[in-house]
């Protein structure tokens, strides 16, 4: 009020400003309540108000003479923007304009419903833009609102949500309102909602003082000193009442006010002030007692004896302390804007006049208003004095800092300006405690190199940092993307780097093994244990394919024809002599070749339809640990394609299997029939044990090296197993002990042939004794006789030669090499025992040829087929 008082006096004693007018001023007091402000502004619209007084009679009968009230031309204020609201209702419907100097809520620039309202402060949209551009400064994006009910502060706060959401980048918290009337407690609900969101340490607040003191109170009660960073609106600025006894609770807070400047007339003007010579200002005692803290005295009131009493001879600024208020330039620009405009009013209604003209009186409250919206003068504190179209002043603030530490003068400083633009000075901001870096308020910290952002649904301020797993890169801020299958990510996970590329080393132990076991002998069974190891290339790969089966195809294709060849001869030795087709060794070599040919034609029919090449498969080696990935070289050689292979020779050991099982009765020292059963029986198991081991690493992280040690080691143990049960005892009994190979079966013919010469001599002496006692038997009966005798040794040689068992015994070598000419001795040494004994029994015959093949072929007749024998052998003789 005092600065208004000033500024009339300033302009009434101007004589370029309003000559010969003198402005007056009718001073109320609103007591800060939009509801008794607005009984108080009907006094000014009284006078516009027309009273019909013509059945109002004195009591001498006579009309009486009624004072009509002041009519005032324009209302200077309020301060608070939930007042001006209710005035400027009142006001409009009379039109008088209004001129606010403190109210900021924006929904008065609404120039529709508050067309006759001017301020010369900017309003709060303004102000939360500026707050707003604080708030990203200190590079915050999480923080809460704290407005006290009405509409300064509720206007306030939905401007700068509105003003965030708009711009982005902000997001808010918690929106809390403070009532009206905050029952007991009500502030420590407060402060313990706004630590629901503890990350939002920053707090927009546009409330009245009291509240603004009333939460830091409850800050300091939950003992969250230095916790909550405070960006007050202008009711807050650079008061010291809000923050009393308060001061560490309010470290740090940055706060806004329009930008002013000190009037250095108002301090000399207000600190002359006294008693005596300001008695127009009815609540300057009020004023003097509350300032001096002394007690006036009064007529009829007893004076409290705990009270000072005041002298009167006080003064302001020496027994007080005394701080120019903020609103004081903004006061003194809003009287000087009104008298502008009735100053070029006067000029163009009342030109040459002196005072007020009949143009002027009344004065036209729209006409004025268009005035005042027009004037543009250098205010007070030497800035421009404009308005726009509706009615605001144009944004120009303050950015105040409360700091106390590591100053010789604690208080609010100066640490930036915001017009249209923010400029703020960061390097001279401290917080809590006197720190220097910025606190953090920000709902979610930024994500390491390698995780993406899981947005917060509702909130786009917040989010939750993901690791991009698994073969997944960073592609951006948001997204994550997995490698391509040759390549594995980075150890940050910011892009993919190609995978190594492996193969099975020479020097591997899953290489060792294997080699070791082939290195038996060069067979072309082993030789493919070197081809699996070998580095994969085309030609390695062809001939992979190639050998993998074939040496098992000739090894069992062979074995296979022998032990069908025995069982053949041997079932048809049941039921006939007559041996079986196809035993001849020309017949079982072309069995042989024919079956070996299925496997090679297989083997080139794929070489046509996938021709061999190599691959790098980047999937088999993927663990879940990128680190551990690999590429593998390996020729394009599946695990089916590898059984189906292997399979072929697999169908011809069962079967060979299938017929060792058959022949195990044949007579154990007359054939191959049981060595060949017991390799096959082992060389299944073998293979029984690879197929498990082979399927059941599919999924392991060594799948190559396990699978190609198995099936290398698989079939060199098969390869081994026929050497040693088939092979390498002949070896040993020919290199060892050549005699029972050779020798034994040697001398023994040359007995059997010695003890058949005797036998012939001593017959042909009998004969000849014979014809000395006969001397009559005839020519032509020893003709018949050597006739007969003839027929009968083709007779005997016919049945031997068809005989399954001597056949073996000469096709399998069980006579030595002279196999052969022990045959066909057989035959005449049988020819010979009928012819020299007569009357044989079946079992005398039986022992005989039994003896024979047991001396000569080392084999024991034991199939039963020796009575057939006797008995086509006793034919002929018949």
């Amino acid at each position: 009020m005092e600065a208004m008082l000033y500024a009339l006096d300033q302009i009434n004693s101007d004589p370029e400003l309003l000559p010969n007018i003198t402005l007056g001023a009718r001073i109320l007091d609103t007591c800060s309540r939009d509801t008794y402000a607005l009984e108080q502004s009907l006094t000014f619209v009284q006078a516009l108000i027309q009273k019909d007084t013509s059945d109002i009679r004195c009591s001498n009968g006579e009309q009486p003479i009624i004072r009509k009230p002041e009519r005032v031309v324009g209302v200077i204020g309020a301060s608070a923007s939930s007042v001006s609201i209710m005035v400027a209702n009142i006001l409009r419907l009379f039109e008088i304009p209004q001129v606010s100097y403190a109210s900021t809520a924006p929904e008065l620039s609404d120039n529709n419903r508050y067309d006759f309202f001017t301020r010369v402060v900017p309003p709060d949209s303004y102000q939360a833009q500026a707050m707003l551009d604080i708030v990203k400064a200190l590079g915050w994006n999480y923080v809460s609102t704290l407005a006290s009910e009405g509409n300064y502060g509720e206007s306030g706060v939905e401007a700068f949500m509105q003003i965030s959401r708009e711009a982005g980048g902000v997001c808010i918290a918690q929106s809390v309102k403070i009532p009206r009337e905050p029952s007991d407690g009500e502030f420590d609900k407060i402060i313990k909602r706004l630590m629901e969101t503890s990350n939002a340490r920053g707090v927009i607040i546009f409330a009245n003082e009291d509240d603004i003191k009333r939460v830091l109170e409850a800050g300091k009660r939950a003992n969250l000193t230095g916790h909550f960073l405070f960006v007050g609106s202008d009711s807050w600025g650079a008061k010291s009442s809000p923050i009393a006894d308060l001061e560490d609770v309010a470290e740090g807070a940055v706060t806004i006010l329009p930008k002013r400047a000190c009037i250095d007339g108002f301090d000399q003007y207000f600190t002359s002030r006294s008693l005596e010579n300001n008695r127009r200002n009815i609540w300057f005692n009020e004023f003097w007692e509350d300032d001096f803290r002394c007690k006036l005295t009064r007529p009829g009131i007893k004076l409290d004896p705990d009270k000072k009493k005041c002298t009167g001879e006080e003064r302001i600024g020496r027994d007080s302390s005394y701080e120019q208020e903020g609103k004081v330039q903004f006061v003194i620009d809003a009287v000087y804007s009104v008298a502008y405009a009735l100053h070029s009013m006067h000029q163009d209604l009342c030109p040459g006049s002196y005072g007020v003209c009949s143009n002027m009186d009344p004065v036209e409250g729209r006409s004025l208003l268009n005035y005042i919206r027009a004037v543009n003068f250098n205010g007070s504190a030497g800035t421009s004095v404009l308005f726009n179209e509706n009615g605001d002043a144009p944004g120009r603030y303050d950015i105040f800092q409360f700091q106390m530490t590591n100053h010789s003068h604690p208080g609010y400083h100066v640490i930036g300006q915001w017009t249209n633009n923010l400029r703020l000075n960061l390097e001279e901001m401290q917080w809590s405690g006197g720190d220097k870096l910025v606190p953090e308020s920000i709902c979610s910290f930024p994500c390491k190199p390698g995780e993406r952002k899981k947005m917060v649904k509702g909130v786009p301020c917040c989010w939750h940092c993901e690791l991009c797993d698994g073969y997944q890169y960073q592609l951006d801020e948001f997204n994550c993307e997995t490698c391509p299958s040759d390549m594995r990510p980075v150890p940050n996970r910011t892009a993919c780097r190609p995978t190594p590329i492996i193969k099975l080393e020479w020097n591997s132990p899953w290489a060792l093994v294997p080699v070791s076991l082939s290195t038996l002998g060069i067979f072309l069974i082993y030789l493919i244990t070197f081809l699996m190891i070998a580095e994969p290339g085309t030609v390695a790969c062809a001939f992979r394919r190639l050998l993998l089966g074939l040496g098992m195809a000739i090894t069992y294709s062979a074995m296979l024809t022998k032990t069908n060849r025995i069982y053949r001869i041997f079932e048809q030795g049941k039921k006939s002599v007559t041996p079986p087709k196809f035993i001849s060794p020309t017949s079982q070599l072309a069995i042989t070749f024919l079956l070996i040919s299925i496997q090679v034609l297989g083997v080139f029919v794929w070489f046509a339809v996938v021709p061999p090449h190599t691959i790098i498969d980047y999937e088999e080696l993927r663990p879940p640990n990128p680190e551990l990935a690999r590429g593998i070289l390996k020729c394009d050689m599946s695990d089916l394609s590898i059984i189906c292979c292997l399979s072929y020779s697999i169908v011809l050991m069962v079967t060979c299997t299938v017929y060792a099982v058959k022949s195990r009765g044949v007579p154990e020292t007359f054939n191959e029939a049981k060595p060949i059963g017991f390799t096959m029986y082992t060389t299944c198991i073998v293979w029984l044990a690879f197929v498990p081991i082979f399927f059941g690493t599919a999924q392991s992280t060594e799948k190559l090296f396990i699978q190609t040690a198995t099936l290398t080691v698989s079939m060199s143990l098969s390869a081994s197993v026929s050497l040693g049960m088939l092979y390498m005892p002949k070896v040993y009994v020919i290199i060892f002990h050549p005699e029972q190979n050779v020798q034994k079966r040697k001398r023994s013919l040359k007995a059997v042939a010695q003890a058949a010469r005797l036998s012939q001599k001593s017959q042909s002496e009998k004969q000849n004794g014979e014809t000395k006692i006969e001397p009559d038997r005839s020519q032509s009966s020893m003709a018949a006789s050597a006739a007969s005798r003839e027929l009968f040794t083709e007779g005997v040689r016919a049945v031997l030669s068809s005989w399954p068992v001597l056949q073996i015994a000469v096709d399998n070598g069980f006579g030595g090499v002279y196999g052969q000419q022990k045959a066909d001795w057989l035959v005449d040494v049988v020819q010979q025992y009928f012819h020299d004994n007569a009357d044989l029994q079946q079992c005398e015959v039986e022992d005989f040829i039994s003896e024979l093949m047991d001396q000569e072929f080392d084999t024991v007749v034991d199939d039963g087929s020796l009575p057939q024998v006797h008995t086509h052998t006793h034919t002929h003789v018949m």
